[in-house]
């Protein structure tokens, strides 16, 4: 395994052993938490081109991570995401569904989602759409009954040139650790705003880290209803389920 590949696994073991402050005990999900995380496996043998390997739905993927970057690497939030679709398949049917995953970054998500039967649209920036591409491709080809596309997605920007309201209704959005400390958190609200229809069921795994995100919580509340499906506080991970309230107006200069 190369230098970047245990750069990231320490990252992503810091990630999860950062617990916030509560008496031992108090928290209860230590068990599922293992489970979710034992989902996770490594090659035996070191190869040329290092991968992480998981476990969900029945399959086995592998995942390559372009670690110059962390929206290419697979964060805890993705395997809680992942649990959750593959544990839910009666109340999140996944099967004919379209699906729109937001900050796709590896493409776990997307893969997990195509496995369990969805019609999916993985985004991201463009610097990392050839590295999703690659992912989606390696682990669905021939694999799924709708093998996921990749589109290119800048939060905020020509949303309705690029997803057209009157082209693109999406059953379910997806999004996995999309709020941390990045300066676009009004442009991902507006993303959440215009992809969503009065039906559309958006489920999405939260890392706590900062104020900031308390604060987008509280923002994203105005325009959605806002449900907590699961929570692990040994890892701060809230995973919610939202729906629209009501079509709102909103821009970006739209007061907080």
């Amino acid at each position: 395994m190369d230098s970047k590949s245990l750069q990231h696994n320490r990252l992503v073991s810091e990630e999860i052993s950062r617990k916030p402050d509560h008496k031992e005990g108090q928290n209860g999900d230590e068990q599922l938490v293992a489970e979710i995380m034992g989902r996770c496996f490594f090659p035996s043998l070191i190869t040329n081109q290092a991968w992480e390997g998981f476990h969900f739905a029945g399959q086995k993927i592998k995942i390559t991570e372009a670690t110059e970057s962390y929206g290419a690497v697979v964060w805890p939030s993705a395997l809680v995401l992942c649990h959750f679709l593959e544990t839910n398949v009666k109340s999140c049917n996944m099967v004919d569904k379209t699906v729109i995953e937001i900050g796709a970054g590896t493409g776990l998500v997307s893969i997990v989602a195509s496995f369990l039967g969805a019609r999916v649209i993985a985004t991201d920036l463009p610097e990392l759409l050839g590295n999703l591409q690659y992912n989606l491709r390696r682990n669905t080809k021939m694999r799924c009954t709708h093998e996921p596309q990749v589109k290119e997605l800048f939060w905020g920007v020509d949303l309705e040139k690029n997803f057209p309201r009157s082209l693109y209704r999406f059953d379910y959005i997806l999004a996995a650790d999309v709020v941390y400390h990045h300066p676009y958190l009004e442009e991902l609200l507006l993303t959440f705003d215009h992809l969503c229809t009065e039906n559309t069921v958006i489920i999405w795994a939260m890392r706590f880290r900062l104020e900031k995100e308390n604060q987008f919580v509280d923002r994203f509340k105005k325009l959605f209803d806002l449900e907590v499906i699961s929570d692990f506080p040994s890892l701060s991970i809230t995973l919610f389920k939202a729906k629209r309230r009501h079509r709102v107006k909103w821009s970006l200069n739209t007061a907080s």
